[in-house]
C-alpha cells in the first residue's frame, strides 16, 4: 500500500453539511466503519497511518477477540491487505460528515471539521501547505 504524504483532503464538493458532524451508530448496532474512523482519528490525531487505520477499523468492526489479535495479527493483516483499499478521499468522513483529512509528512492522519480555523488554513494555503485534493463526490456531476 502506498503512503499518502503531505496532503489535505477537502470535504466533497457535494457534501451535505456545513460543519463537521460526529457519525452516530444506531442503538445496539455495531459501530459503522466511518464511526470507527472518526472515533480513532478524533482521539488520536497524527497517530495512525492509512494502513494502520484500516487495520484497526477492521479488527474493531469484525470484533476480533484480544486473544485472536495477539496470536494472529500478522495473518489478519496479510489477509486484509491482500486486496486493495481506498484512501480517505472515499471515506464518508469527508464525503458526508464534513471532516477534512490531513496526511502529514510521515503519512499520519488527523481530521478537522470544515468549520474550523485549521481547516480554513489548509484550504486557503501558504507556500508550505500540503497538496490539496477533494474527497470523492457523493453523486456524479
Amino acid at each position: 500500500m502506498t503512503s499518502i504524504l503531505d496532503t489535505f483532503v477537502q470535504v466533497a464538493q457535494d457534501c451535505p453539511v456545513t460543519a463537521g458532524v460526529v457519525p452516530t451508530t444506531k442503538p445496539n448496532a455495531k459501530p459503522s466503519i466511518h464511526a470507527l474512523q472518526y472515533e480513532l482519528l478524533s482521539a488520536n490525531p497524527y497517530y495512525f497511518t492509512l494502513e494502520d487505520l484500516i487495520y484497526e477499523v477492521h479488527i474493531r468492526h469484525k470484533e476480533y477477540p484480544e486473544e485472536t489479535i495477539a496470536k494472529d495479527a500478522d495473518r489478519i493483516r496479510a489477509e486484509l491487505f491482500s486486496k486493495s483499499h481506498p484512501c480517505m478521499r472515499a471515506s464518508m468522513l469527508p464525503k458526508k460528515y464534513g471532516w477534512g483529512v490531513h496526511y502529514d509528512l510521515e503519512g499520519k492522519i488527523a481530521i478537522y471539521g470544515m468549520e474550523t480555523e485549521r481547516y480554513r488554513q489548509f484550504v486557503e494555503g501558504t507556500s508550505s501547505t500540503p497538496k490539496l485534493v477533494y474527497a470523492m463526490r457523493n453523486k456524479r456531476a
